[in-house]
């Protein structure tokens, strides 16, 4: 059976990887679904653009009109858009409220109007809040500690709600901290990595001790093709790698794997709200088939060469 795939936010990080995971591993059709903000871009999407399964409709997720029509074709929705800089978040979270709360309801509504197959809302670890030890599991209760995060947990009851109320088939993905090709900048590793290569200060809120799980992004997107062909509506799945690594030792590999100096590393004041630890319990998920394949050093070796390959040809050319 091959479906009719709209995957909304399919520009950004996640997004982008996991069109191409679907694309290659998969005979479905997918249609990409993107406003193209600061953090999305075409060029994300490469070889994709070219597939004959594949379509890409620039448009907003709070479009009704738009979103009916796209909806209505399709068979499933996997839901990535999101505005999700938890900095960003801090300063002003007008976009986030009205992209990550309003946008979902509106291919929501779409969705159970057209009565999709199967709609996945992928979610983040965050929307539990921080844990000091153990990990937590899908049945503990949301304690979002920035603006960021309450909004996406805003997202997830209402993705429940509209299983609950109009029988949409929900499922839901919390994942760690991803990594990988194409993620934007201004996040952790792809920051710590291009500064590092140009000798430039490795910002690191507080101490450095905030510590947090590290899933490379491919490991990710094969979880997300699993709840989405396997998983059952209505449950809630936790996608995690058990790597947890404090801020301070995630630069430091950095360095070490780009031949920088760890006299770039700078310590600077630390953000609101800023929690401690975030860790998962993944044994649900695994029930289905699932587990990580990627140590942390791979990810970080291909994702490094993702970013300097790509900042030394800007240079060249």
């Amino acid at each position: 059976m091959t479906w009719k795939l709209l995957v909304t936010g399919g520009a950004g990080f996640i997004g982008s990887n996991f069109v191409r995971y679907v694309l290659k591993e998969t005979e479905h059709a997918v249609t990409t679904l993107d406003t193209l903000t600061y953090a999305g871009s075409k060029d994300n999407l490469g070889q994709a653009l070219k597939s004959p399964r594949h379509t890409f409709v620039e448009a907003d997720i709070r479009d009704g009109k738009r979103v009916n029509e796209l909806v209505g074709n399709a068979d499933v929705v996997v839901h990535f858009a999101a505005e999700s800089h938890v900095d960003r978040s801090i300063d002003d979270a007008t976009a986030f409220a009205s992209t990550n709360v309003v946008g979902t309801q509106t291919l929501l509504e779409a969705a159970a109007e057209a009565d999709i197959e199967r709609f996945v809302h992928v979610s983040t670890d965050e929307v539990y809040g921080e844990i000091m030890d153990g990990t937590f599991s899908e049945t503990d209760r949301l304690d979002p500690r920035n603006p960021y995060a309450a909004t996406k947990a805003g997202s997830d009851l209402l993705a429940r709600s509209y299983m609950t109320t109009h029988g949409l088939p929900v499922l839901i993905t919390r994942s760690s901290n991803n990594f990988g090709p194409r993620q934007h900048p201004e996040k952790l590793i792809p920051k710590f990595i291009t500064r590092a290569d140009a000798g430039e200060p490795l910002p690191i809120y507080g101490d450095g001790s905030n510590v947090r799980e590290w899933l490379y992004v491919h490991d990710n997107c094969r979880a997300l093709y699993r709840v989405l062909t396997d998983g059952e509506p209505g449950q809630t799945y936790n996608v995690g790698s058990g790597i947890e690594l404090s801020n301070l030792k995630v630069a430091k590999a950095v360095v070490d794997a780009v031949g920088a100096s760890e006299d770039q590393i700078e310590f600077v004041e630390d953000r609101p709200s800023h929690d401690q630890r975030y860790a998962l319990n993944t044994e649900k998920i695994q029930t289905l088939g699932w587990e990580p394949k990627w140590s942390f050093e791979d990810g970080l070796e291909k994702t490094i060469e993702y970013y300097l390959e790509d900042r030394r040809n800007v240079e060249q050319n």
